[in-house]
């Protein structure tokens, strides 16, 4: 089994294999300028043909290849020749920013690759369509979810900080004492100060001199004038006629 991020053989266990994610025998390699904005690598001055500001180096194979040995997983990104297959540059798949898509065009990808002594360069890869060029896209996502980068292992961490937030959240209340202490005495207070009186009660509030009005009230509505004194007249008066008064009886009689 070929390392493919060295092009040498890899030592020999039970425990390893590889996987091919991806693989197409016809990508064009660019050598780019470095990047000078933080907007992005673009394509189309790489192939303009007026000025173009890369230059093509040659048509290769691209491979992503998963190896696992001794229950350790990498992903890299093979650039070969396509009829010899002999290793060319290798990018090691370790985070998201080693590929990284032009921002004009779905076609064209600036590769980070790194040589035997850690020395490194950036490589841009041009694929003739759009079809092959989205399953590299694809290749990349799942490697990143093999890899832990996203999905899982994010859903998961971020899991477990709620389930501890809400454990400590939990253990902060319980720890809360809210039983009486020696000698502690609650005191509760029923009712208000402010409740008006029921309206049985209201003969007792007046008699201990309380009254709710400063006249009384009128008669209440619908009784007869007979269940009311009639008003006494005064000592002078009494007894007398109205013709005595000065009043004309006329036809009617007497006023009594």
């Amino acid at each position: 089994m070929i390392d493919p991020a060295t092009g040498q053989p890899l030592p020999d266990s039970d425990s390893s294999y590889q996987r091919i994610l991806f693989v197409t025998n016809s990508v064009h390699v660019y050598g780019i300028p470095p990047i000078t904005s933080n907007k992005g690598f673009s394509a189309g001055s790489w192939t303009s043909p007026t000025q173009p500001t890369a230059k093509e180096i040659f048509t290769a194979r691209l491979r992503v290849i998963e190896t696992t040995q001794d229950a350790q997983i990498k992903v890299d990104i093979a650039l070969e020749d396509s009829n010899t297959g002999d290793l060319f540059a290798a990018a090691p798949y370790t985070s998201a920013a080693v590929v990284q898509q032009a921002n004009d065009s779905s076609r064209f990808f600036a590769v980070r690759v790194q040589g035997e002594r850690g020395m490194k360069a950036t490589l841009g890869v041009g694929f003739e369509d759009r079809s092959p060029a989205f399953d590299f896209s694809i290749a990349l996502t799942e490697a990143r979810k093999v890899l832990g980068m996203e999905g899982a292992g994010e859903s998961a961490s971020s899991s477990s900080g709620r389930s501890a937030q809400g454990k400590g959240k939990g253990e902060q209340e319980s720890k809360v004492d809210f039983s009486l202490k020696e000698g502690e005495k609650i005191h509760i207070q029923v009712g208000s100060k402010s409740r008006r009186p029921a309206p049985g009660n209201a003969r007792a509030e007046s008699n201990d001199g309380t009254a709710l009005f400063s006249i009384a009230p009128p008669p209440p509505a619908g009784k007869s004038h007979d269940e009311h004194p009639h008003p006494v007249p005064p000592s002078g008066v009494a007894g007398k006629s109205a013709k005595d008064l000065g009043f004309d009886d006329g036809e009617f009689g007497e006023f009594q």
